[in-house]
């Protein structure tokens, strides 16, 4: 460990590994850590086992959940976009080549519908991926249709560069709740287009600048379009797999990886800026730390809010999800708006299962996470958790989240900010591409060839 390098990395979570990888990938000499002895850090995986002993030590998980190798329960389990950022990553990087993949069988959105004289109520409807379903979708009267698709078309024919497209929106100075005026859709479509299609966790982006709402509205059907049913893809055996891609990446390029290796501080020089990182006697030399919140100075990084997060083990699908072919989900996301629960922030639920390999035959896990906003946290996800059925175990975890405050360009100590409650990786990445745009002064280019995509 006594050796000088360009960057030190310390934790292995998915952003950390991330930049580990891309960095290595560009001739910087890399050493990266972890006091665990396994990769993932916060976003590890663990099997029925190390679950019991995070959460119930001391104690044994059923026999009847069956045995360890058929379980890889993700801690923050999140699913990623399939036009989006991190998917160009894997392609570029061709990290893609380590992974396999399967698509999400749905997205539903939380809207209570009271019974009919024929039916009873209903809480949870499919989020429209085609035409069809959107002139069937309950989510819309008859009349609120054509406009919902009139919308739909102004987003896929949206370009940046051509003014034609705009059909008089200025993406800078018109907001969305403009946008959606023009087009006169109603509340309740707003609240899922919003909510489950441009995958805001709150309304704070209503009177806004329109622009990256459209992209984020273009970016979903874009997705949609790439497997069908649902923008969402999972990766087989877990998202463990995607830290080990980068890592494996960063190791072809000469990086240096040190599990179970603690982290006791940073070293600074006269001028104030990092040099080393010390680990128990040793010190290794660096120009550069990138760090998840845990191995920061404390002054680092400021506490934003809390985060709970419930982990259940289920026997069966969540009631009312089906896949293109009507049969029950193996997967599905549901968002449950803030406003539909007089809430401040979104509650999500995602669920996977046996058909992605991370847990035993006819085993469903569902994880539940929202922000905290009362001293009654578990009380604040019944609405979600009552949608799932019969809960076999559940686990419970609250989590701060923290953000970075000090400015990595005056002492070259760089900081990821803790995961946010969302169901999808697309912050993070924005997250990493603006980092990596900092430390190198450059953005990445992500432009994927005909022979990326081979892979």
């Amino acid at each position: 460990m006594d050796e000088e390098y360009d960057v030190i990395v310390c934790g292995t979570g998915l952003k950390e590994c991330i930049l580990s990888g891309l960095l290595s990938v560009h001739g910087k000499k890399v050493l990266h850590l972890d006091r665990n002895p396994y990769y993932g850090g916060e976003c590890a995986s663990l099997n029925i086992t190390n679950l019991w002993q995070k959460f119930r030590p001391g104690t044994e998980p059923p026999k009847e959940l069956g045995p360890n190798r058929e379980w890889n329960v993700d801690l923050i389990p999140k699913f990623i976009m399939a036009s989006g950022d991190l998917v160009k990553i894997l392609l570029k990087t061709k990290v893609s080549r380590y992974l396999e993949w399967r698509s999400c069988d749905g997205s539903y959105v939380y809207q209570y519908q009271e019974a009919g004289l024929f039916s009873g109520a209903k809480y949870i409807h499919k989020v429209p991926a085609t035409g069809t379903e959107g002139m069937k979708s309950p989510l819309m009267g008859l009349l609120e249709k054509p406009r919902f698709i009139n919308f739909v078309q102004f987003i896929m024919g949206w370009e940046d560069a051509d003014e034609k497209s705009h059909q008089g929106i200025d993406p800078r100075r018109h907001t969305m709740a403009q946008v959606y005026q023009k087009f006169g859709l109603q509340e309740s479509t707003v609240d899922f287009v919003g909510h489950a299609v441009a995958l805001h966790s709150n309304d704070d982006y209503f009177n806004k600048a329109c622009g990256p709402t459209i992209q984020r509205c273009k970016l979903y059907l874009e997705s949609v379009l790439q497997y069908g049913g649902s923008p969402f893809i999972y990766p087989i055996y877990g998202l463990g797999g995607l830290p080990e891609g980068f890592s494996r990446l960063a190791a072809i390029h000469r990086g240096t990886y040190m599990l179970n290796k603690g982290v006791d501080g940073f070293v600074y020089g006269d001028d104030g800026r990092v040099c080393g990182v010390k680990s128990g006697d040793e010190v290794a030399k660096c120009k550069m730390v990138i760090c998840d919140p845990s191995y920061a100075e404390p002054n680092r990084t400021q506490v934003q809010g809390q985060i709970i997060r419930a982990i259940c083990i289920l026997g069966a699908p969540i009631p009312d999800t089906k896949n293109q072919e009507g049969k029950p989900a193996m997967s599905c996301q549901i968002i449950l708006p803030q406003k539909q629960l007089k809430r401040k922030n979104d509650i999500y639920v995602m669920m996977i299962s046996h058909a992605h390999c991370i847990a035993a035959k006819d085993k469903y896990v569902a994880i539940v996470s929202t922000v905290i906003e009362t001293p009654n946290p578990e009380k604040e996800i019944e609405p979600a958790l009552k949608l799932l059925g019969p809960i076999l175990q559940k686990f419970i975890q609250t989590s701060e989240v923290r953000v970075p405050v000090t400015d990595p360009s005056k002492d070259g100590v760089f900081v990821t900010a803790s995961y946010d409650p969302s169901s999808h990786f697309e912050d993070a990445s924005t997250e990493v591409l603006r980092m990596w745009k900092d430390i190198t002064g450059e953005a990445l280019d992500l432009t994927v060839t005909p022979d990326d995509e081979d892979q």
